[in-house]
């Protein structure tokens, strides 16, 4: 039994036990929300030592870290040392995005070293096994699946919105297409004169699912690459498909949420969350970024908590972060953890906006420790503890009488806090 199969049974699962208490929602509530497809708990029977999280409506949102290798560069040391690094900053998620051919050797130990949720894009390794974007067939694809599903993966991206019909829509485009599985079964089809296999035999991808709880991410692989293309026809079509697709996943008794843009303007964001609650009715909403320009490059990770913060103030449920390297490169450990500390900024701010009382809440302490000039009592309410520790000792390093003062370098003994 999957976790919605359970939940519209009237059964609590561990999980949900565990969701509802970290959330501090009634066990009630939380679960009628995931029988109705509203929220989503990823939970591979086969991930051991599974920390499980909810995603979706009236939950803290969320955030994911990608790691993965490129064919350019595989090392499984660094790999690890990035999960650990996203770990300890917080992230709530991980994606491994690997497309060298020692794929399955990083996922597994991945796997052993991850007790959040894990997820992948099964289109990149189904490409590397079958030798080329045209060799590719609904077989290889299950293969894939199957094999993903048995070492524990929780979530998989699944490109099956991507058809045909979309092919004359990009044409318009300035950038055709930027999803990599996108690219790949919008070539596919080219190539073959034939519809997407993915879109053609989803309820074979179901059954997979199904079989292991694995909840299905439907990827958004005609995400908009640029502000000119936002919000277009192509884009919103592919919408409307996935809609009718995670009808059929919840009928089938698969867990499902919906992936979203993308390069779109600061004004569009909220129109376009409103829009994946009516075409998707209400499913999770699992957003990267959006980034509302494009010309950040060297800091598109903040323009992606810009995005993300009003992303999840009007009702996206999950953010994926962005790095400092996104559009130059694969990021290193440093780029990961400045992605996740700022997406997690990004989820705050969200959290604060819908009324979450656990987030009010601590800022609220942030005020009372700043009030008093409480270093030891600021730390514990920082979102970024380790840089808090950093610029404390640098301060205190150039100036040893700031150690215990009551003020900080800035205002010194004119702190308004000391003042009145």
């Amino acid at each position: 039994m999957t976790q919605i199969q359970d939940a519209q049974k009237n059964k609590i699962t561990k999980e949900m036990k565990i969701v509802a208490r970290n959330e501090k929602i009634s066990l009630s509530q939380l679960k009628k929300k995931v029988a109705e497809g509203l929220v989503v708990i990823p939970a591979n029977k086969r991930h051991k030592n599974l920390k499980p999280i909810g995603i979706g409506s009236g939950l803290r949102i969320k955030i994911n870290a990608n790691i993965g290798t490129s064919p350019i560069k595989s090392d499984l040391k660094q790999e690890l040392e990035k999960l650990k690094v996203a770990l300890e900053a917080g992230a709530d998620t991980i994606m491994d995005l690997s497309t060298s051919k020692n794929a399955d050797e990083l996922r597994k130990k991945i796997i052993e070293n991850c007790n959040v949720p894990l997820g992948t894009v099964l289109i990149y390794q189904v490409v590397i096994e079958a030798g080329g974007i045209e060799n590719m067939d609904i077989d290889s694809y299950l293969r894939v699946f199957e094999k993903q599903a048995k070492d524990g993966v929780d979530f998989v991206t699944c490109h099956a919105g991507v058809t045909r019909g979309a092919l004359p829509l990009i044409k318009k485009r300035l950038m055709k297409c930027v999803s990599r599985g996108g690219s790949f079964l919008l070539a596919w089809m080219k190539y073959h004169q034939k519809e997407n296999f993915l879109y053609e035999n989803f309820d074979e991808i179901l059954k997979i699912a199904k079989d292991y709880d694995v909840t299905l991410s439907l990827g958004d692989g005609l995400r908009p690459g640029c502000l000119a293309d936002a919000t277009d026809k192509a884009q919103i079509q592919e919408l409307k498909i996935l809609g009718e697709l995670a009808q059929r996943a919840k009928e089938k008794g698969v867990q499902v949420m919906i992936e979203g843009p993308g390069h779109i303007p600061l004004n569009e964001i909220e129109r376009n969350v409103e829009l994946e609650k009516k075409y998707c009715k209400n499913a999770p909403f699992y957003v990267l970024g959006p980034l509302p320009t494009d010309i950040a490059t060297g800091y598109d990770h903040i323009s992606c908590a810009i995005g993300g913060a009003i992303a999840s103030w009007k009702g996206a449920d999950f953010l994926c972060y962005v790095t400092p390297r996104e559009h130059i490169g694969l990021p290193d450990i440093n780029d990961v953890r400045e992605g996740v500390i700022v997406t997690k900024i990004a989820a705050h701010i969200g959290d604060i906006a819908r009324g979450n009382k656990e987030a009010i809440l601590r800022d609220y302490k942030m005020t009372k420790a700043r009030e008093k000039v409480n270093w030891e009592e600021m730390l514990k309410y920082v979102i970024d503890p380790k840089k808090f520790i950093e610029l404390r000792r640098e301060e205190c390093k150039k100036n040893p009488r700031l150690k215990k003062a009551k003020y900080c370098s800035m205002c010194g003994p004119f702190c308004v806090f000391s003042s009145i």
